[in-house]
């Protein structure tokens, strides 16, 4: 089978700033017209990897490709084939959202009728033709968002990077905005987002780099990471302290592993290789023994869990700081 064709494609990426290093040889391979998460802690180097990517900041050492042009050696064929989304808005509230998206294109050098056509092609594409001609300042937090991410495909690029792509939306723009993102993947977009949501990456993600410490220090999709910590978990709550020996031994039986008591909690816990014949088996074999449960299911670890498993620390809030003396100009 013929191995898909790369979109990002770094290898041993290096960047330091002072005594700090942001890089530490970081490796990263994000197939065409895939969604790739990037996920760690404070400082651990997300947002200066995409920063490299996008041709903002000059790596020290390694190489890297995007849309099969090298960063480095030919930044100006990069931006031609990128978007960048930032965390922040960066649309006018006072102009319309077409004449936002048509000063973004002209700012892009699209001539006028190119650029008013792009416009009403995007407002239409991100659901927002009914809103074209309203202030964006008078927009919902999903909507001006959406906006955003239109203003990034003005060039219809190959590649385009999210930087928090939600911070700050409430769930109904938060989903407004997933939608948004999973339409791009569809029409054939590489999607490379950094996010503080892991619930966010693991609906929107085919696969996850965690990186720590400038480091990839593990990859692959979302229920593959989640593997690593066992697979499926029965969780037992009983409503008797008395019960909970009964418990982790039928605990026990069905899971075929030592089981985890928790005596303040009243719960007993032990991975299961078959969730379906775990649950009807430790229900079958509770209501034998007389055991009453407050509550019993079959769940998978989260993201949340493989991130403090290999990390050690909860998502961060923010990235690294940016350094804008690195900047590299458009």
């Amino acid at each position: 089978m013929t191995e898909q064709r790369a979109a990002v494609d770094a290898a041993g990426l290096r960047k330091t700033y002072g005594a700090t290093a942001a890089l530490d040889g970081l490796d990263l391979r994000v197939p065409a017209g895939t969604v790739h998460g990037l996920l760690g802690p404070n400082g651990a180097g997300k947002t200066t990897c995409v920063r490299v990517l996008a041709t903002l900041a000059r790596p020290d050492a390694g190489r890297a490709a995007v849309a099969g042009h090298d960063v480095v050696r030919a930044p100006e064929l990069v931006r031609t084939r990128i978007g960048l989304v930032g965390q922040y808005a960066a649309v006018d509230e006072v102009l319309t959202g077409r004449q936002n998206l048509v000063m973004f294109g002209r700012l892009h050098h699209l001539g006028a009728r190119r650029a008013r056509r792009r416009a009403d092609e995007l407002l239409e594409r991100f659901r927002l033709a009914d809103a074209a001609d309203r202030p964006a300042g008078k927009y919902s937090g999903g909507m001006r968002r959406r906006l955003d991410l239109a203003a990034g495909m003005i060039l219809a690029p190959a590649v385009l990077f999210l930087d928090e792509p939600t911070t700050g939306l409430d769930p109904r723009s938060r989903i407004e905005v997933w939608d948004a993102v999973r339409a791009l993947a569809g029409g054939g977009t590489t999607v490379v987002l950094t996010t503080q949501y892991l619930e966010e990456a693991d609906r929107l993600a085919d696969a996850v780099s965690v990186i720590d410490r400038g480091r990839v220090i593990a990859e692959g999709s979302p229920d593959r990471l989640k593997s690593r910590l066992g697979g499926d978990h029965l969780r037992i709550v009983v409503e008797d302290p008395g019960a909970l020996g009964a418990a982790a031994a039928i605990a026990a039986r069905v899971s075929g592993a030592e089981p985890e008591v928790d005596a303040d909690a009243l719960t007993v816990g032990a991975p299961v290789p078959d969730r379906v014949a775990a649950l009807t088996g430790a229900v079958r074999a509770l209501d034998e023994a007389g055991v009453r449960v407050a509550d019993i299911g079959v769940r998978r670890p989260t993201l949340d869990e493989v991130f403090l498993h290999l990390t050690g620390g909860p998502a961060a809030q923010q990235d690294e700081p940016a350094h804008d003396d690195e900047e590299v100009s458009a």
